[in-house]
C-alpha cells in the first residue's frame, strides 16, 4: 500500500478528489475544494480518508 504525501491529489468514494493536507497514522485529511463542482455538491471542505480507501492520482506534493 502506497501512502499519499502532503500535496498529492487522491481519488476516493465514487470519484471524489482532494488534495492531501495532513497525514495521520491510518488516514489522511483531504481538502475537497479543488474539485470544479465542489460548490454544487454541498459537502464539507475537508474530510478524513483511510489509507486503504484512496488512490493517488497526482504526485504534485
Amino acid at each position: 500500500m502506497t501512502i499519499a504525501e502532503v500535496g498529492n491529489i487522491i481519488e476516493f468514494q465514487d470519484g471524489l478528489k482532494g488534495r492531501v493536507e495532513k497525514i495521520n497514522e491510518n488516514s489522511v485529511i483531504v481538502d475537497l475544494t479543488i474539485m470544479d463542482n465542489f460548490e454544487s455538491l454541498e459537502i464539507p471542505e475537508k474530510t478524513v480518508v483511510n489509507h486503504k480507501r484512496y488512490t493517488i492520482i497526482s504526485n504534485e506534493g
